[in-house]
């Protein structure tokens, strides 16, 4: 449930424009938002389902698209189509008004139609549509985003763990949602950015306003979806109560923001509507005990509406005189079991058991239903009562429900200045979030500059990673590059940290760029307008390709689209094939950039023969992650130095995962024979037989299985194809496939093996 409360859950329409362009609008029916934009290939089409958690897409008029297919396989996204003539054209001119690009509008009208088709609904609490361009936000495919834990983890899918994790201190459902919104959208406009920082800085000095704020915060329930269930017409008492306390903070939002004494804080409590009518109708209206249900009455208060009281009067005393009846009858008769009772199919009756029949006046009473052991009955003057009483609750019931239905009808009317005070108490609740966090984990200010491309983060850290770790474990690591330096070279040790700097610099950009704080003793950053990662090692099932195969379309893509406000990340480019394959390829990327790029790029590798190229291109700075040998330990730094590393220490780290030490030790014997031969092409075959000899008995004292060693590249299986079958079904996710999608990867393994 608080997931649920904590995220959109959006619609999303797509229409194409050429071969790789598409107009876009997606919605949300829950809170009113409604927005369009223009996307200019299937990459940000991604980009933009993967940030949207879309779960239906709507295909507006007929066309097929494999690469959409594909997409929608990939994100489990349900495709449905609307055919050109089911848009209902000039029906939604009222929303759409604002909307000037013609392809947007039209995509937005399909949204609204199949909207209009499949849900039957009232809408009037949709938000007029906004257009938003791509190019104000900083763009990230979606395997950069995956890859740097935005929202959630690679391993567990989960928020905690993620950046939103380390941010969310928001005590709204509203303001949750909109922090994941800037997590997923950093901006890349200078003013707009400063102007969150301005008032992340005003309440990081303001200690006590924050934590009114705070406080005020704690008793806002989500305007959002109450508006929403308003228009549906499903919102009960209970919402309109919870609409009023949130009303009644408002006034203390504004004095607040008075107090702070800012601009900024000024232009924000414009947004901050108070609508004091509106508190006080449902004040005098709504009962504050009033139950969920609107059939079980007592919503509407006593004093509200004269007519009201008078029926509930006459069910009261209705009800106390039937009591007086009772005893009345009791003492006439003699029969003190006598009783007066009520049921839906006979009304009001006298209930006298079958002993006591005898001691009736059969004249009064008139019988109305025989039991086994009792009779009912009626008497003129208890039928006369009833008919009053049953009128007096029948006509209760419907003006009482009467009398909320015009209270929520008004409460529809308020409902532009509602959702704008929703969004201003979300950003409120979003920027003490940021101004807490970094109070708590002692963020600063960063410079920033889309001009300067000067690059300086003092004593940066991972923030994830150290709120994991704590403050006093987590080792502190600058990046310093001018604006001709283009390419960071990042060498070291194996598990020493080179990813989570390169992560870690990310980050600092991201969090910068939405406003935050950044986890640094100081940091100038200039502004990213995109940022591509190619980190870790996964293959992508879906459609078939291979870990290297992923790892060359992801370099691919970045080098492609990369411009010089860019930034990117390559971790261990070339590992997925061939040593010398491998090393040649790093080799040309690295080429590659250096003469047609001029972004910032943090390119790790092992390849440690790529450090000599500092000497040929200038734009390259070698740094390498440090680490000491002791008594013949390795000890890992974790800590970021000048020039390139002398090691990898891979043989340690094997060490620390547990080898055998008969392995360990032979491995040893190996890497001394490789470092001291000058040969490129060295393989083991060319070393004497016993060497292979030596490997087999190793792994058998071992019981690791090492295969035969024929030369460089292992052939560990009988053929590459299965290799390949084997390694897609090792790394599959079986907990995230659907039946569907499980049958389907079994069928493709086994076309293929069968050639």
């Amino acid at each position: 449930e608080y997931s649920q409360q904590h995220a959109n859950n959006y619609l999303v329409a797509l229409k194409p424009l050429t071969q790789d362009s598409y107009a876009l609008g997606y919605v949300d029916v829950a809170t009113g938002e409604l927005k369009g934009t223009c996307v200019q290939s299937m990459e940000e089409v991604r980009s933009e389902c993967s940030s949207l958690k879309t779960r239906e897409l709507v295909k507006v008029g007929d066309f097929s698209s494999e690469a959409l297919e594909e997409m929608c396989l990939y994100f489990d996204i349900l495709p449905s189509t609307l055919p050109t003539e089911e848009i209902q054209k000039g029906s939604f001119d009222a929303l759409l008004e604002d909307i000037e690009q013609e392809d947007v509008y039209e995509v937005l009208e399909g949204l609204l139609s199949y909207l209009a088709k499949t849900q039957k609904k009232s809408f009037t609490h949709l938000q007029k549509a906004s257009y938003y361009e791509r190019d104000f936000y900083l763009f990230m495919n979606y395997e950069a985003k995956r890859n740097l834990e935005l929202t959630s983890t690679i391993r567990t899918q989960q928020k905690q763990g993620s950046l939103y994790w380390f941010l969310d201190e928001t005590q709204t459902a509203m303001g949750a949602r909109l922090l994941k919104q800037w997590i997923e959208k950093p901006l890349v406009l200078q003013t707009d950015i400063e102007e969150r920082h301005d008032l992340v800085e005003s309440l990081t000095q303001h200690y006590f306003e924050r934590i009114d704020f705070i406080e005020a915060l704690k008793g806002v329930y989500d305007l959002e979806r109450i508006v929403g269930k308003v228009s549906f017409g499903t919102a009960n008492a209970r919402d309109l109560l919870q609409l009023k306390q949130t009303l009644a903070k408002v006034p203390v939002f504004r004095a607040i923001a008075d107090s702070l004494n800012h601009p900024k804080w000024q232009k924000l409590k414009q947004q901050l509507h108070a609508i004091p009518e509106l508190y006080e109708r449902i004040e005098r209206a709504i009962d504050e005990d009033a139950p969920v249900s609107l059939s079980d009455g007592n919503i509407i208060k006593k004093g509200y509406h004269e007519k009201l009281d008078l029926y509930r009067e006459t069910m009261a005393h209705g009800k106390e005189w039937i009591a007086q009846l009772q005893q009345t009858e009791r003492e006439a008769t003699g029969i003190k079991s006598l009783k007066i009772s009520y049921n839906k199919v006979f009304g009001y009756y006298i209930e006298v058991t079958k002993a006591n029949l005898s001691q009736l006046d059969d004249s009064r009473y008139e019988r109305k239903q025989t039991l086994s052991n009792a009779e009912r009955f009626i008497t003129p003057e208890l039928k006369e009562k009833e008919a009053l009483i049953l009128e007096a609750e029948e006509k209760s019931s419907l003006l009482e429900y009467e009398l909320f239905v015009a209270v929520r009808e008004e409460v529809k009317t308020y409902t532009e200045q509602l959702q704008e005070l929703a969004k201003a108490v979300a950003t409120i609740d979003v920027l003490q979030s940021f101004s807490t966090v970094s109070e708590a984990y002692q963020l600063t200010r960063p410079t920033i500059s889309l001009m300067d491309r000067s690059l300086e983060i003092i004593d940066g850290r991972h923030p994830v990673v150290e709120k994991v770790m704590g403050r006093s474990s987590y080792v502190p690591n600058s990046i310093q590059m001018t604006p001709e330096d283009h390419i960071l070279l990042i060498t070291g040790p194996n598990m020493s940290g080179k990813s989570t700097y390169m992560r870690q610099l990310a980050l600092c950009v991201i969090l910068s760029q939405i406003g935050c704080f950044v986890p640094a003793t100081s940091a100038k950053i200039p502004i990213f307008t995109k940022i591509f990662t190619r980190i870790g090692a996964a293959d992508d099932l879906i459609s078939g390709q291979s870990t290297f195969m992923v790892e060359m379309m992801e370099t691919n893509t970045a080098l492609r689209q990369a411009d010089p406000t860019s930034l990117l990340l390559f971790d261990e480019i070339g590992r997925g094939t061939a040593t010398y394959d491998g090393m040649a390829l790093a080799h040309a990327i690295i080429g590659y950039i250096h003469e047609h790029l001029t972004a910032k790029v943090l390119f790790s590798t092992h390849y440690h023969e790529l450090t000599a190229l500092s000497d040929t291109y200038e734009d390259l700075k070698n740094v390498h992650v440090g680490a000491i040998e002791k008594d013949g330990e390795v000890v890992f730094l974790h800590k970021i130095m000048e020039g390139p590393a002398d090691k990898s220490y891979g043989i340690h780290v094997a060490k620390l995962a547990g080898l055998p030490s008969s392995l360990l030790s032979h491995a040893e014997n190996i890497l001394t024979i490789l470092e001291t031969n000058s040969q490129a092409n060295v393989s083991l075959q060319e070393d004497a037989s016993v060497e292979k000899d030596e490997v087999e008995s190793v792994a058998s004292s071992a019981t690791v299985k090492v295969p035969r060693v024929e030369s460089e590249q292992l052939d560990l299986f009988t053929s590459n194809l299965d290799q390949e079958v084997l390694e897609e079904i090792k790394s599959v996710r079986v907990m995230n496939l659907t039946p569907l999608q499980a049958l389907q990867f079994i069928d493709q393994w086994q076309t293929r093996l069968k050639g």
